[in-house]
């Protein structure tokens, strides 16, 4: 059986733009410091990673489909310099008002994921900045690694709306070496 973790992107691997939740362009795209290089560790120690992005800036139309394109090579990029990768990138582009079951905290997204690795989600961890992604999680069952590295970050874990069983961690590097942890009790 694979390991795979499903990484949120804004947040929790990259730094967001200004005061919006999501980034519109390539040059926006700036990695937060060591989230590619835990990624790039969890590779290395045979793990695939997945990527679950929010993008209701697609559905607004703030940015078309090559922008999120662009910006997604430039993560390849530099984690591909690292000898990382994403093995794939799984985005909603609804709005609030779309009312889809794969906008968080809605589990669609995540559930697509499982279905298309043939995993059961109890057996695939979830690493986010956001409580609401992470709820997503919880509704399907996933181990839940909250990172406060994203805009919730101002928040400690107790003030937000964690799922139970939610383990909190630093950053995203730190999350990554719990995962690698817990896989060597396992063996």
């Amino acid at each position: 059986m694979i390991k795979l973790a499903i990484f949120d992107r804004d947040g929790t691997v990259n730094a967001l733009a200004d005061a919006e939740d999501f980034i519109t362009s390539p040059e926006q795209w700036v990695p937060l410091p060591g989230a590619l290089q835990a990624i790039a560790r969890l590779n290395h120690a045979g793990w695939r990673v997945v990527l679950a992005t929010y993008q209701p800036g697609l559905g607004r139309g703030l940015f078309d489909v090559t922008t999120l394109n662009a910006i997604h090579a430039c993560l390849h990029k530099q984690l591909a310099a690292l000898g990382g990768r994403i093995d794939a990138i799984f985005y909603c582009p609804h709005t609030v008002g779309d009312a889809c079951n794969c906008r968080k905290p809605g589990p669609g997204l995540l559930e697509q994921i499982c279905e298309r690795y043939r995993l059961d989600p109890h057996s695939v961890p979830m690493i986010s900045s956001c409580a609401a992604q992470l709820q997503a999680g919880a509704a399907i069952g996933m181990p839940l690694h909250w990172v406060g590295s994203g805009p919730e970050a101002d928040n400690t874990p107790l003030t937000l709306p964690l799922p139970a069983g939610t383990r909190c961690h630093a950053d995203a590097a730190a999350a990554v070496t719990q995962l690698l942890a817990d896989s060597e009790t396992q063996l």
